[in-house]
């Protein structure tokens, strides 16, 4: 398969493109990240004292309040700022490099998320084997939506700069298979998923939808020349699951509806999430299809 649009992306990482550069960005991106942590609890304790500050580091681990979800969301926020500084240190390209052209980033990006939102919204008809049940009141819900919208669009955009934006196009300047920068940033994003505290035997197939999402957002990437429509399918995804319909438990704070936990650990759960990949794979063929003609 050619991918002629991600030529502009690979052409700004090819410069500096040795494989020690990009394992050196990631030695950054990492500590860019754990400093971004700490830089947060600092704040806490300016804010909260010592004592406050760890009582919001069990209240992030927990996730299940409005405040301490917008936390852990936060925390992202170093994990985008890395790969910006990753590759202008390393590879000298420009910051806007690692994101595609502007004008066309933000129209596929609103396209995107609109046709999974859209798609989603449909899909939301069919049973889903358990009653989601009351988690926010929905005035409490509303209060919080401007800054988790504003904290989810950090969270999945700080992940697709870094596997999509930075790591894809980096390995595809070195090497031109896709099997490589498609499936091993992929399998990395997908691994860093796995939860057994929260999905427990099925916490593996969980690994496995991830990785499917991954690569669908790795071709779009590549198909497209931006990170626009990855990132609007990403941000879309994203909101129904932390935003709309959660898992109680971990990350449940922001939702105004949640499944209850005994559903993510049954045993039948693979017939759901064989259910929800298709869906997934729906969302990415229209948003291919849509976006397309524009990007040839």
């Amino acid at each position: 398969m050619q991918y002629v649009a991600q030529e502009a992306l690979v052409a700004a990482a090819g410069a500096k493109s040795a494989l020690w550069r990009l394992g050196v960005g990631l030695i950054v991106v990492i500590a860019i990240y754990v400093a971004g942590i700490a830089a947060l609890f600092g704040l806490l304790v300016v804010i909260s004292g010592w004592d406050g500050a760890q009582v919001w580091l069990v209240r992030m681990a927990d996730a299940d309040s409005p405040t301490a979800t917008l936390l852990v969301l936060a925390t992202f926020i170093g994990m985008g700022i890395g790969p910006l500084v990753a590759a202008r240190l390393l590879h000298a390209r420009p910051l806007w490099s690692l994101f595609g052209e502007q004008a066309r980033l933000l129209r596929h990006f609103g396209a995107a998320a609109i046709i999974c939102a859209l798609i989603y919204a449909l899909a939301a008809l069919l049973p889903v084997g358990a009653v989601p049940a009351p988690n926010l009141p929905l005035g409490l819900w509303a209060s919080f939506l401007p800054l988790a919208l504003v904290a989810v669009l950090i969270q999945t955009g700080a992940e697709e700069v870094l596997f999509r934006g930075y790591i894809q196009s980096q390995l595809a300047a070195r090497v031109a298979a896709p099997l490589v920068w498609m499936i091993i940033p992929s399998a990395v994003f997908a691994a860093l998923h796995y939860q057994p505290e929260i999905f427990g035997q099925n916490a593996w197939m969980m690994v496995g939808a991830v990785f499917v999402f991954a690569l669908l957002a790795a071709d779009l990437t590549a198909h497209t020349g931006t990170i626009g429509a990855a990132w609007g399918f990403h941000f879309a995804n994203n909101c129904a699951a932390i935003l709309v319909v959660g898992v109680e438990g971990p990350l449940s704070g922001l939702a105004l509806y949640t499944l209850p936990q005994d559903f993510v650990l049954a045993a039948d759960l693979g017939w759901m999430l064989a259910k929800d990949v298709g869906m997934m794979i729906i969302v990415w063929a229209v948003i291919r299809r849509v976006l397309g003609r524009g990007t040839r």
